[in-house]
């Protein structure tokens, strides 16, 4: 009698972990050789993703192994959402932007790192998916050096892991970053929180007890409003609208913490930073609705800001 096709996917997983290149090609294969020949069913459906982890690996081993990956930087801030394989990332990306992702429940279906803007918070930020990575990584296994090269040049990291899944591998992925001597404002996103319960959140709790845990679903827009808020604190950028004849602008300026009204003339432009004399301000760093404040003013988030040119 055959494996339960449940089982058997579970044993496939555990055992391609960690296997990249010819060697990941041959344990394919021999799954490949111990699964029933259905032509219909989960058992077709499992031959199906083997015979395509074939050709994605061969595509992976090609793409990943080069000292670095270049993404072009967009937005006001660049975030990595790094885990290890399978683990949701594509559909949380799919999830929180316009950009749409090959998924699959199955490990490696992201090749190489995807970036995607979303906006959190008024303002554009880059979210990008790493490929899933694996014990070694720091030592370039399964390519890893490049893809650490991406996390390195971000400005925040969110680690993704099930939230019903093994902490173990959540513990390899930190392990791997802290190896790489990669250091920046964190999370960890409990992916498929809607999958779990109280326990597996507890257990992941436990690996990272240093970072905030955060449990998301992609089919509870709450929990996505909640990432989002996450990141957007993750960023440490601070929002300020320009009022300009009475009208306040939609979109806010992103400034980083310590700005001042100097600084928001000058997002808006150089001569208008050099021309201006003072400002007048709404919000959390006024004493009082439109006070009139100098160039070296602090302002805070949520502030809005009006130029004052002369007089």
């Amino acid at each position: 009698m055959p494996m339960p096709h449940r089982t058997f996917a579970e044993v496939a997983k555990r055992r391609l972990v960690g296997k990249e290149g010819r060697e990941r090609i041959r344990e394919v294969r021999a799954l490949l050789a111990e699964l029933p020949d259905y032509r219909n069913g989960p058992y077709a459906d499992l031959r199906k993703s083997l015979l395509a982890e074939i050709d994605d690996t061969r595509v992976r081993s090609n793409a990943v192994h080069r000292d670095s990956i270049e993404i072009r930087r967009e937005g006001v801030a660049q975030v990595a959402l790094v885990g290890p394989p399978n683990v949701g990332k594509s559909s949380l990306l799919q999830a929180l932007s316009e950009i749409q992702v090959k998924t699959g429940d199955y490990a490696f279906t992201t090749l190489r790192p995807v970036p995607a803007l979303t906006r959190i918070g008024g303002v554009l930020v880059q979210l990008v998916e790493i490929p899933g990575l694996i014990e070694g990584a720091s030592e370039d296994r399964g390519g890893g050096r490049a893809l650490l090269g991406v996390l390195r040049s971000a400005d925040a990291i969110v680690f993704c892991a099930r939230a019903d899944g093994d902490p173990a591998d959540l513990r390899i992925v930190r392990e791997e970053v802290a190896a790489a001597g990669i250091e920046k404002p964190a999370f960890v996103a409990a992916t498929r929180a809607d999958e779990s319960d109280r326990d597996g959140l507890d257990r992941l709790a436990a690996v990272a007890a240093d970072l905030r845990l955060l449990p998301v679903s992609i089919l509870d827009e709450q929990s996505l409003d909640d990432f989002r808020a996450a990141v957007s604190e993750l960023t440490g950028l601070i929002r300020v609208r320009l009022r300009t004849n009475g009208a306040v602008d939609d979109e806010p300026l992103a400034l980083h913490p310590g700005a001042t009204v100097l600084d928001v003339a000058d997002s808006v432009h150089h001569e208008l930073a050099a021309a201006f004399t003072a400002a007048r301000v709404w919000g959390p760093s006024a004493r009082f609705d439109g006070q009139r404040v100098g160039r070296d003013h602090r302002v805070l988030d949520g502030d809005v800001v009006e130029i004052v040119r002369g007089g």
